[in-house]
């Protein structure tokens, strides 16, 4: 049986390819798109999720938008990386998709009650959403089979030192779903790099012919040229679509239970994962760290998908 899953974004490139790798895979029952502020603001991930799924010709899904800003703090959108409206490359259709009215709370919880098996999360922006839901909700944590989160870094950040993007937008929200004792499957910086979208990656997508296809290309080469001018990176990572790659088959990725704690303090390191590989703290293991990919699996499952899409 498929696996059922929300996935809750801020799209972004990246997550595009997360939305129709869950759309594309017959393992996965994509039930509902929620949407949160990120890589760009919410007026923009909100009709970019609309407009990944009508490029795909993904119907059916309701879309809804969630928070506007992290918890406790202002947004810094990633335009660096994703561009002014959050997608930038291609020039952008209308969407056919519409916009669900419920908020994204809302939907998640509406979705859970629905469904007859626990639901999987997928977040694979800043976890505000997740947090507000399991705040205002704690009668639903029982429909919820696990959560898959891209976020956080076994090493290194790439905003600041330390941090990672996802988990410094907003700490806040990453500290409390972290500690919330749900199944966590952590998929960081250390994973995704290894994502790499190689000139191979992207000439096998073009060659699908599809419409789905030409516009994944556009939306790779802006990525790596942003990721290049900003990072010296020629070929960028993929990272969002590992998390459902995860959910569609566990073996494309290797993991560590570890102990991992969210900083909210640092004047360095506000975001950072702080990540026990080596069990110095003797703490509880609460998350599953993913730390090695399966590559040729994983650019596999995104061409197949890709390939069944419009």
């Amino acid at each position: 049986m498929p696996t059922p899953v929300i996935i809750d974004c801020d799209p972004g490139h990246d997550d595009v390819f997360a939305l129709w790798l869950a759309a594309g895979n017959p393992e996965i029952d994509l039930r509902a798109v929620t949407t949160v502020s990120g890589n760009g603001y919410l007026k923009y991930t909100t009709l970019n999720a609309r407009i990944a799924l009508s490029v795909a010709g993904v119907e059916g899904i309701p879309v809804s938008a969630g928070a506007a800003a992290p918890l406790q703090r202002e947004l810094t959108p990633a335009d660096w990386i994703h561009g002014e409206n959050a997608l930038g490359g291609p020039e952008l259709p209308t969407p056919t998709v519409p916009e669900d009215p419920r908020t994204a709370v809302q939907l998640i919880a509406d979705t859970l009650k629905a469904s007859d098996e626990p639901v999987t999360l997928i977040p694979t922006g800043p976890l505000t959403n997740i947090a507000t839901f399991l705040m205002a909700h704690p009668e639903l944590r029982d429909k919820i089979k696990e959560i898959i989160w891209m976020g956080g870094s076994t090493g290194r950040g790439n905003v600041g030192a330390y941090p990672e993007f996802n988990a410094w937008v907003d700490p806040e929200a990453a500290d409390y779903v972290v500690r919330s004792g749900i199944p966590l499957t952590m998929v960081g910086l250390n994973i995704s790099h290894q994502a790499l979208i190689t000139e191979e990656v992207i000439q096998r997508i073009g060659a699908i012919g599809n419409t789905t296809g030409a516009f994944g290309v556009e939306l790779l080469r802006f990525f790596c040229n942003s990721y290049n001018e900003v990072e010296g990176m020629l070929e960028g990572p993929l990272h969002d679509p590992i998390t459902v790659a995860i959910a569609i088959d566990r073996a494309v990725a290797t993991v560590q239970r570890a102990h991992v704690d969210v900083e909210t303090k640092g004047a360095f390191t506000s975001g950072a994962t702080c990540i026990d590989l080596h069990d110095m703290l003797g703490k509880e293991k609460n998350v599953d760290v993913a730390i090695t990919l399966d590559v040729d699996r994983f650019w596999s499952l995104i061409v197949d998908a890709v390939t069944a899409l419009d």
